[in-house]
């Protein structure tokens, strides 16, 4: 069982994109604590919030109160609603916040049914409970749950989004090597449907990707052309490498007729309705455009921007690593386009200091996170300490 905690003061959106699972049928309230039910048994944002608030003294310094978990016990887990409300309190109980007040939600909207705490860590007296060693913790607490209950252990599961490609490096030369160690898996592991979200999914990894057109022989043709970023995610002073010396696999043609059998897996196995749950979650508490990327990092999420010569963003693509699929923000759903994403974040990150890079070109200026390579090297760091 996989737990997510995620903290920050926004209470209305927490409830509000649960409720809006119940609404919908896609949900239900499961178990309260130190939250009246309705009298026609029909929660509703205000009310409960007002609840959850009235917990809280008028003046707290915590600046991130609410408190919103996910429990995610594996699919195959076949638990009833009484076991999964006993598992939330057990789950608040062990963490330290059984004395809170809290609601929880179950949510069906996708195959794997799991269910959603919002709660509050601050004491009627204005303390903030001790969180320290949260993570870790939180770990404990699953893996005795799973015993508990007979679950599917999650610890020392082969987990698919562990896998990562080495990003090329157009200073050590061997580009055909490096890029083909990159292009070759990535066109099989991932679905992707148009040539920019594939192109979106190279970037991370410093390849660019070009569509060439002409004339041969009297017969038109199309090709692509594979070529090195440096570190600023601009072309490299490096020659373009053509598709085919690569193999037929990841040439134009046969990325074609990939993209159309991907639409349809993508279609059989709900993979757009599952990257937008989650993608969904990440949305919850980020108002700036660095706390989504980091939110969407932890769920194994990158999201990549296009955006014009003025800083307006003109293309979303978020790929999921996990579920191994790429999609455009446009096909989540409006709230997750690019119109969207410029409302929400008006002013670009800063490259002072961010792990972000500006890809210039006339009509793919994007941002990528490069940001894998210093925490692979960290994790690496903490394992020789």
């Amino acid at each position: 069982m996989v737990a997510k905690i995620t903290t920050g003061n926004n209470l209305y959106g927490a409830l509000a994109y649960n409720q809006e699972k119940v609404d919908k049928q896609q949900g239900k309230v499961l178990a309260t604590q130190f939250v009246r039910e309705p009298a026609d048994g029909i929660f509703n944002v205000t009310g409960t919030a007002e609840d959850l608030e009235r917990w809280m003294p008028s003046h707290i310094r915590c600046e991130k109160p609410v408190i919103h978990i996910s429990l995610n016990p594996d699919p195959q887990d076949n638990l009833s609603d009484g076991q999964l409300s006993e598992i939330a309190a057990k789950y608040m109980d062990s963490m330290g916040w059984g004395e809170q007040p809290y609601i929880v939600f179950k949510h069906s909207d996708i195959e794997r049914k799991h269910i959603h705490i919002v709660s509050v860590q601050v004491t009627p007296d204005g303390k903030k409970i001790n969180d320290k060693l949260r993570n870790e913790r939180s770990v404990a607490v699953t893996e005795t749950l799973e015993k508990e209950y007979g679950l599917r252990p999650t610890k020392g599961q082969k987990r698919s989004e562990n896998w990562q490609f080495t990003p090329v490096d157009y200073t050590k030369g061997n580009l055909k090597k490096q890029i083909a160690a990159v292009v070759k898996p990535a066109a099989s592991m991932y679905r992707f449907q148009t040539l920019g979200e594939f192109r979106a999914l190279l970037s991370l990894y410093n390849i660019g990707i070009e569509e060439v057109r002409g004339e041969r022989g009297g017969k038109p043709y199309r090709g692509l052309l594979y070529t090195p970023l440096d570190a600023d995610g601009k072309q490299a002073e490096a020659t373009p490498l053509k598709s085919s010396i690569f193999g037929k696999a990841v040439g134009f043609d046969a990325l074609e007729k990939y993209m159309e059998r991907s639409g349809a897996k993508i279609e059989k196995d709900k993979s757009r309705e599952k990257l937008r749950h989650r993608v969904a979650e990440a949305f919850l508490d980020a108002p700036t455009e660095r706390e989504l990327r980091d939110k969407l990092r932890e769920s194994h999420i990158d999201l990549y921007l296009r955006r014009n010569d003025t800083g307006r963003i003109t293309g979303v693509t978020f790929i999921d690593h996990e579920g191994r699929c790429v999609l455009n923000g446009s096909r989540l759903g409006k709230a997750y386009s690019a119109n969207a994403l410029n409302e929400r974040y008006p002013e670009p990150m800063k490259k002072g200091g961010a792990d972000l890079h500006t890809l210039s070109g006339k009509s793919d200026a994007c941002q990528i996170n490069t940001e894998k390579k210093s925490a692979k090297k960290n994790k690496q760091r903490g394992r020789q300490v």
